[in-house]
């Protein structure tokens, strides 16, 4: 029988895997391959989090490979190369891919695809990613969105979900060998991810266990409680959709599948959260500077504060002295993962009060979180900066202890992530400040001033704006 290369990158899948399908459809025995070639994303390979997930995502992948019969190939890159080599030794007659949309990676697979099909391969690429592809949905003008409620509005109108297939019972054995996984270099010399591994499973059955839990946990009430980030409110599965390990359209079926009178505003709401993850990779491949530059080009002569560095580490190590954000920023550092309103919160903070330019946030996000993507990272950071599109208005400036005391109302999440404020009174933990006796007599490791002052750092933000309308 003849042989084709499975070549996997951010799919680590066997269910709902169109490329491996697709072999398989054609008649092939394939071969799983992965590639190790962070070089060829530039600028933005993947950082820390995201490499010690991929250890252990690869890991599970080979564990579920060799449960049916055959294993994954790792070789390490350039892609390009790594692949010829692999054809010659295996007397491949077919390359089968799912696509990656970043930038840098469309013209790299483009070129690939080109010089395998010029020596007489039989190369397909597949969309095992999105519900959409980026160029898929457009304006009635044929253009691109910058507006998130068309786009969403477009894709409902368009809805069709892929088929669900599950994995193979078993598949060919093949005698390629690769790397060893510990060769790549992936888990950190020292092990300051073992926290993360209380909270997440990497892997495709991690993914599955995820989605149960929350289709029979958080979903009932998840309008209501997802910007509570006191209790497990949302899904927790967009480490797991970022490294592939389950298809949107998986989750899409399931929640389709249970839907109820009481049931449909969760449902559609969590749907439209998904609906944001394919509005910036929409975003991203059609305007492919915004994961470095502003998309709205007023903000270039924006005055952004000097960079000052001990300002930037207090915020990356959570001692601002503004508890939200200081327990936001631990809960990054010990579990890889940020609660959604609690992002948007220290985010505001680095760019709004202390002036610091979003692509330092992005940065450091790209660099801490399991979940790091970077179409979702670059919006992310530009709506919370209001230099992106259908961002929020720079003059919406958050003010982190009204937000925690409405989101955090007892000081749970404040309290787990900043423990030495615990002894406070519950309404002295949202500005400890305020009570200075109290907060030396309790908690003097914690800082007695914030950075800076919340309200002179909005009225600098809002100089700022002014002076670039």
């Amino acid at each position: 029988m003849s042989v084709a290369l499975v070549w996997f990158r951010r799919d680590l899948r066997l269910q709902d895997n169109p490329a491996l399908q697709a072999a398989l459809a054609a008649g092939h025995d394939p071969v799983p391959v992965y590639v190790h070639a962070p070089a060829e994303e530039e600028t933005w390979a993947p950082g820390a989090a995201s490499d010690a997930w991929l250890h252990r995502s690869l890991a599970a992948l080979d564990a579920d490979l060799r449960a049916r019969g055959s294993h994954l190939v790792i070789r390490r890159g350039p892609s390009a190369g790594a692949l010829q080599q692999l054809i010659a030794e295996t007397g491949a007659q077919a390359v089968y891919w799912n696509r990656k949309y970043e930038p840098v990676t469309q013209p790299r697979d483009a070129a690939i695809k080109r010089d395998l099909r010029q020596q007489g391969l039989q190369v397909e690429s597949h969309n095992g990613y999105l519900l959409f592809e980026p160029w898929e949905l457009t304006t009635q003008q044929g253009g691109p969105y910058k507006v998130f409620t068309p786009f969403w509005r477009n894709a409902l109108s368009r809805w069709r979900l892929a088929e669900l297939c599950a994995a193979p019972d078993m598949l060919a054995a093949h005698g390629i060998d690769g790397l060893p996984l510990e060769a790549l270099g992936l888990s950190p010399r020292l092990a300051w991810d073992a926290g993360f591994w209380e909270r997440w499973q990497p892997g495709e059955a991690g993914a599955q266990q995820t989605l149960e839990v929350f289709t029979d946990g958080a979903l009932n009430g998840y309008c209501e409680q997802r910007d509570l980030p006191d209790r497990v409110g949302t899904s927790l599965i967009s480490p797991h959709l970022h490294f592939g390990e389950i298809a949107p359209w998986r989750i899409a079926h399931v929640l389709q599948g249970i839907r109820s009178a009481g049931r449909n505003a969760d449902i559609d709401g969590y749907l439209r959260q998904l609906g944001w993850r394919e509005f910036s990779w929409h975003l991203l491949h059609h305007f492919p500077q915004t994961s470095d530059a502003n998309l709205n080009p007023r903000f270039d002569g924006f005055a952004w504060a000097p960079p000052q560095q001990a300002l930037l580490e207090a915020w990356r190590q959570g001692r601002t002295g503004i508890p939200i954000i200081d327990a936001g920023m631990r809960e990054l550092w010990a579990t890889g993962y940020m609660h959604n309103r609690v992002r948007m919160l220290v985010g505001s903070f680095l760019c709004k009060h202390l002036r610091i330019h979003w692509l330092q946030g992005a940065r450091w996000f790209w660099d801490t979180l399991v979940d790091a993507d970077l179409a979702n990272n670059s919006m992310g950071w530009q709506w919370i900066a209001g230099t992106g599109a259908d961002a929020a208005p720079y003059f919406r400036v958050f003010n982190p202890v009204t937000q925690a005391q409405k989101f955090d109302p007892q000081a749970r999440y404040i309290t787990r992530w900043v423990p030495e404020l615990a002894k406070l009174p519950v309404k002295a933990r949202f500005a400890p400040w305020l009570s200075p006796g109290l907060l030396a007599e309790m908690a003097p490791s914690y800082p007695a001033q914030p950075l800076v002052d919340l309200a002179e750092g909005r009225e600098a933000a809002l100089a700022a704006y002014h002076l670039c309308r």
